[in-house]
C-alpha cells in the first residue's frame, strides 16, 4: 500500500530548530517527487518545498528559503525537512505529499518549483509544529 507518514512535530521556541520526517512505504522514494506543505489555522494550505526523485534537487517557497532544508535518505526511504530559525509564522500542520505523476505526460517531477497541492497524489496525516515561547 502506498503511504507516507509524517513525524517529528512538536513545540519549539522561536529561533529553535526541528526536523520532520516523511517515511514512505509501498514505493521507492527516489523515483518520485516529494512535497512538503503546511496549513496554519484559518489559512490556506501552502507549499513549502519539493525534492525531485531524479536528481535530488530541492526547491523552496520564498518564506522558508535559507531556513529550511529538504534531504532524502534512500536507504531509509525517508525524506526530511530540517527547519531552523523558526518563528511563530511557521506554526502549522505540516504534510508530506507524494507525486506519482498521475495524469501528467511528464511524470513525477518538481518541475523547478514546489508545485501546487493538486499535483500530488498521496498525503500523510500531518504533524503539528508549534513555535511559541
Amino acid at each position: 500500500q502506498v503511504q507516507v507518514v509524517e513525524s517529528g512535530g512538536g513545540l519549539v521556541q522561536p529561533g529553535g530548530s526541528l526536523r520532520l520526517s516523511c517515511a514512505a512505504s509501498g514505493f521507492t522514494m527516489d523515483y518520485y517527487a516529494i512535497g512538503w506543505f503546511r496549513q496554519a489555522p484559518g489559512k490556506e494550505r501552502e507549499g513549502v518545498s519539493c525534492i525531485d526523485g531524479s536528481d535530488g534537487t530541492s526547491y523552496y517557497a520564498d518564506s522558508v528559503k535559507g531556513r529550511f532544508t529538504v534531504s532524502r535518505d534512500n536507504l531509509k526511504n525517508t525524506v526530511y525537512l530540517q527547519m531552523t530559525d523558526l518563528t511563530p509564522e511557521d506554526t502549522a500542520v505540516y504534510y508530506c505529499a507524494l507525486d506519482l505523476g498521475y495524469g501528467r505526460s511528464y511524470g513525477s517531477s518538481c518541475h523547478s518549483g514546489v508545485q501546487d497541492s493538486y499535483e500530488y497524489d498521496y498525503w500523510g496525516q500531518g504533524t503539528q509544529v508549534t513555535v511559541s515561547s
